[in-house]
């Protein structure tokens, strides 16, 4: 049974695909890579008649889930919808460990545990409207997770390439959820190089990060959620945990269709691209005033899901940042466990590695003076703490030598 938000045909109001670098055309309803000069294509829509279709008042009477907002995604038809329960994510405030603005998104609510649901929902979704049937992809973890889950439950055969450390219950969930995984002895983007390698043979259709138009579509649904919950004001700033970069990319999206819908002003938050000092090319690109990242070499965190060396939308990502006011903050792994750590022990959040960067890094800010202790920021925890490896703190008891229980 479909959810109200799907009944019946799907009106969207795609026009066209542009090229992020070069803004040339491309017609929609076809199955795009990367445009002619290797970049990101991005969606675009007819807005006018979007707002035409449907008010600010209007979409907030919508059940929350990811599809209320369907005039401003790519998908045509209700039968290329693929679901497993896309729910609005909440905002939940960490004043402890954190301040008394600081609000957590967590994404690890969704379907598969982390936000990347959000993207690969969408791009399988336009992958079975446009025909494929094989898909492959890099991943760190949680988004071959969330490919083999939407694939398997779209009938798509699917193959995945990670990295031979990637976290085991990662591995194992991707295989449980039906494809075929498999580990390579490098890092996600060697594994890239061979979903490219086999793409150019014919093989399956290249499903990495940003090598098709939509998974930023779907992630584009944070900003557009966050907001509808904070009645269509944006906080002062967001803390993202930036490898590929796609939500952020998405999101800085979402908020300019919005103001182009008349739902929001002009007031953006500073964005925060955040990442780990072990592998943090977008950083050292930002220092140094470039456009474009270079490769990290001996990438190396315990955020696994932040350990890229090169993004193919580096350049969209260091945009969103500059034109925000914000920065690129590396922290430490060492910050990130404390942050972790402090977050689950003082406000009862259990926070990913990529998720207590953010916290790491929103303390990094507000002793530097980026940010104000006070300011209302959010913080976007891309998965559920409980996918990866926690401290054993338990302690023993003997049922037969018991110490006094006021000790306990």
């Amino acid at each position: 049974m479909l959810s109200a938000n799907l009944q019946g045909e799907r009106a969207t109001f795609v026009t066209h695909l542009e090229c992020s670098m070069t803004g040339e055309r491309y017609p929609a309803d076809r199955l795009h890579g990367l445009s002619a000069a290797g970049k990101p294509l991005l969606v675009r829509y007819d807005l006018s008649a979007a707002g035409r279709a449907v008010s600010r008042d209007g979409m907030a009477s919508r059940p929350t889930d990811l599809w209320r907002w369907r005039e401003l995604l790519p998908v045509r038809h209700t039968s290329s919808v693929v679901s497993l329960g896309e729910i609005e994510t909440p905002l939940i405030p960490i004043p402890r460990s954190g301040g008394p603005g600081v609000i957590v998104k967590d994404e690890g609510r969704l379907p598969t545990g982390s936000f990347k649901a959000r993207g690969l929902v969408m791009a399988v979704a336009m992958a079975k409207e446009l025909g494929v049937t094989r898909i492959a992809m890099p991943t760190n973890g949680n988004a071959g997770a969330a490919l083999a889950a939407y694939a398997t439950r779209a009938g798509i055969e699917t193959v995945v390439l990670c990295p031979d450390d990637t976290p085991e219950v990662n591995v194992r969930e991707i295989a449980a959820q039906g494809a075929r995984v498999w580990r390579v002895n490098g890092l996600i983007d060697d594994c890239g190089a061979i979903v490219g390698k086999g793409a150019a043979e014919g093989l399956w259709f290249d499903f990495s990060t940003l090598k098709e138009p939509y998974r930023i579509e779907g992630k584009k649904t944070m900003g557009l959620e966050l907001a509808a919950q904070l009645g269509w004001r944006l906080p002062k700033a967001i803390f993202y945990p930036t490898g590929g970069g796609t939500g952020l990319i998405g999101m800085w999206k979402a908020f300019d269709e919005l103001e182009q819908l008349g739902w929001i002003g002009p007031e953006r938050p500073k964005m925060f691209a955040v990442q780990a000092s072990g592998c943090a090319p977008i950083v050292k690109a930002f220092e140094a005033g470039e456009e474009h990242a270079e490769r990290w070499e001996n990438a190396h965190t315990i955020a696994a899901g932040i350990r890229v060396p090169r993004a193919v939308g580096d350049f969209l990502i260091l945009r969103a940042v500059r034109e925000s006011g914000g920065r690129a903050l590396a922290v430490d792994d060492e910050a990130i466990e404390q942050a972790t750590a402090d977050c689950a022990a003082q406000d009862g959040l259990l926070l990913c590695p990529e998720g207590g960067a953010t916290l790491a890094a929103w303390r990094k800010a507000v002793a530097e003076g980026l940010v104000g202790a006070d300011d209302e920021v959010v913080l976007f925890n891309c998965a559920t703490g409980l996918k990866y490896p926690l401290a054993d703190r338990s302690h023993v008891l003997d049922r037969n030598d018991l110490p006094p229980l006021e000790t306990l």
